[in-house]
């Protein structure tokens, strides 16, 4: 809640003194409806995982700026992930989305589902995916489940270990997901036929 307080008041959060965070509900309930989840880009998906405020102390008060990280995918089986700095909420969601269609990858699903079990690590976070019948669902953090659902995964059980960072959450996420690989391409990979 306090990483959006500062967005929408523009010269305000330049010259800082907390003159800023003395708006209603109403504009929060706003900023937070449309920077959770945002489907305007055709047929893009793009999800706002987390919204960070940073501070700098100058002379005149503190001065804040923005950093965003968004996941982006197509809900057929490409995703990527970006970050964005800026002054504002709105332009560094916007970077973050650019970057993040840039970054984008191709990964494999069976059906709604992946079809085996993947561990992906970066740094100190730790996520296993495990296939998960029709109708469960994505069973997952927030960061691990803005992923899944960029991707198209529909049915999926999750577990994370160790780092609860979104971003290593997310880098660790993509991870394991490219580690995917389908029967036919496994039996080429080997050299063998798989009954």
């Amino acid at each position: 809640m306090a990483e959006k307080t500062g967005s929408q008041s523009g010269g305000e959060s330049e010259s800082g003194g907390g003159q800023g965070q003395r708006r209603g509900r109403g504009g929060r309930d706003r900023d937070r409806n449309r920077d959770s989840s945002r489907e305007d880009r055709g047929d893009l998906i793009d999800k706002v995982v987390k919204i960070r405020r940073c501070a700098a102390v100058v002379k005149g008060g503190r001065r804040f700026s923005f950093n965003a990280l968004v996941v982006v995918g197509d809900g057929r089986g490409k995703v990527g992930w970006g970050y964005g700095k800026a002054n504002e909420v709105p332009p560094s969601v916007e970077k973050a989305t650019k970057d993040a269609t840039r970054s984008m990858v191709k990964v494999h699903l069976e059906g709604r589902t992946i079809p085996h079990p993947v561990k992906g690590e970066y740094g100190a976070a730790e996520v296993v995916l495990i296939p998960a019948a029709a109708g469960t669902g994505v069973i997952a953090g927030d960061a691990v489940r803005a992923v899944c659902v960029a991707a198209g995964i529909n049915d999926i059980l999750t577990k994370s270990f160790g780092s609860n960072n979104p971003t290593n959450l997310v880098k660790a996420t993509i991870a394991a997901l490219q580690m995917l690989r389908g029967r036919s391409e496994t039996e080429r990979l080997r050299g063998v036929s798989l009954s």
